[in-house]
């Protein structure tokens, strides 16, 4: 089948290296795509948020799978314009990916359905804003209702930045602290069935030791060896299927990929927040180890009959990913500047260890960097041990003028800490 992603990110890169190794894939395309994207898929200009535009670019390209990439198009409907063009398309439609567009709307959406999750009050005023923070106290969780991509929470102890950031948002959710390590669990549906990835931890602080800023996400490794073997069986009971069921139960089955946040807290498994999208980077090591093809999975998502798909396989390898960041990321990202390196890792490092790239574009011959975070570096081995030296290794060999990365994603997992 031909395939056409829309995105320009690290994780459409991470999708589309995967398809483009899928045998089913005959073509593939990407719009709007970027500099690491073009070696694997043809590239096409696109408004990515104009659903219209879209379909017609899939119409054009004799597209027979649609796969959309980020939240805001999701959001803003894509998904069902190309729908209503008679393409298949993975990724929910914009009722149903109100459940990343809204925090109060997935709050709502998990009392219903039993879901587990932080206690929260959802504010408009200043007062119920007082109110919410003098309820739950420090640490503050202030989350922005609507898109942030990634960065629109607030975990601190400073009663007066949280109240800043709550005043600051139209609409916020206040909650209750999560204790406990995170783990990000995707699952593959088309309304009905529900399909479990293998789950994955990020590194949303910008800095070692989970310091600094909040950021879209710096790194993230798969598998959690700390983790409880059942986890996955238990999320998929009490948390992934019931939500479906329940945005079936509404009139707004979600079909595409449903992301679980999740806190592992001192009193079980708890949700942190729903996505409408496969999360980055967690992505770019989930598919580093899914051994089963990806586009009959995604096909079968869009068109409603994911209950024919086998269970998914994985390789053994683990995987970590380590983010490269622009200077001055999260803040306003200085870009333009010339990424060399490239090439040093393609003949040294490949198969183990491979660039994904995230904010880049192509100048005549040079590729420089075009946003925040600039590339995702993933690298696989026998375990995460080996996979850290890999992608350090394959990162070391990466000039950017002003770049930072983390250097401890996945060194605690790695040392059994």
């Amino acid at each position: 089948m031909k395939v056409l992603v829309i995105g320009g990110g690290a994780r459409e890169h991470a999708l589309c290296r995967s398809l483009s190794l899928d045998p089913d894939v005959t073509a593939l395309y990407c719009a709007p795509g970027n500099a690491g994207i073009a070696e694997v898929a043809e590239l096409h200009p696109v408004d990515a948020l104009d659903g219209a535009a879209v379909a017609r670019l899939a119409g054009e390209l004799g597209a027979g799978l649609v796969v959309v990439g980020p939240e805001a198009p999701l959001v803003a409907g894509v998904a069902d314009a190309v729908r209503a063009a008679g393409i298949p398309c993975f990724g929910p439609s914009k009722e149903a990916a109100l459940l990343e567009g809204s925090k109060a709307f997935a709050k709502d959406v998990m009392a219903s359905a039993n879901v587990p999750t932080a206690r929260s009050y959802v504010c408009t005023t200043p007062e119920e804003i007082d109110t919410a923070l003098d309820a739950f106290g420090a640490p503050y969780v202030v989350k922005d209702d609507g898109l942030a991509a990634g960065k629109g929470v607030v975990v601190t102890a400073d009663l007066q930045a949280a109240r800043e950031h709550a005043l600051a948002c139209d609409r916020v959710v206040i909650e209750e602290f999560l204790d406990g390590p995170e783990v990000s669990l995707f699952a593959i549906t088309d309304g009905v069935t529900v399909l479990p990835l293998q789950p994955a931890q990020d590194f949303k602080r910008a800095l070692d030791g989970d310091e600094g800023p909040n950021t879209g996400g710096m790194g993230a490794y798969s598998p959690l060896p700390w983790a409880d073997p059942k986890l996955v069986d238990e999320v998929m009971a009490t948390v992934l299927q019931p939500t479906v069921d329940e945005l079936r139960r509404r009139g707004t089955p979600f079909s595409g990929l449903l992301y679980a946040g999740l806190a592992i807290t001192s009193r079980g498994v708890r949700v942190i927040e729903f996505n409408a999208r496969f999360g980055d980077p967690e992505t770019q090591v989930v598919l580093a180890r899914l051994k089963t093809p990806l586009a009959s999975v995604l096909l079968n998502s869009a068109n409603g009959t994911l209950d024919v798909e086998p269970p998914l396989t994985w390789r053994d390898d683990a995987a970590v990913t380590v983010v490269i960041a622009s200077h001055n990321y999260p803040g306003t990202p200085r870009t333009g500047d010339r990424i060399e390196g490239l090439d040093g890792v393609a003949a040294q490092d490949a198969p183990h260890a491979y660039v994904l790239h995230a904010g880049t574009r192509r100048e005549g011959d040079t590729v420089v960097s075009a946003g925040g975070r600039v590339l995702s570096v993933t690298a696989t081995g026998k375990d995460l041990t080996q996979a850290r030296e890999r992608a350090y290794t394959a990162v070391s060999r990466i000039r950017l003028d002003g770049s930072q990365h983390r250097t401890d994603i996945a060194e605690k997992a790695a040392s059994g800490a």
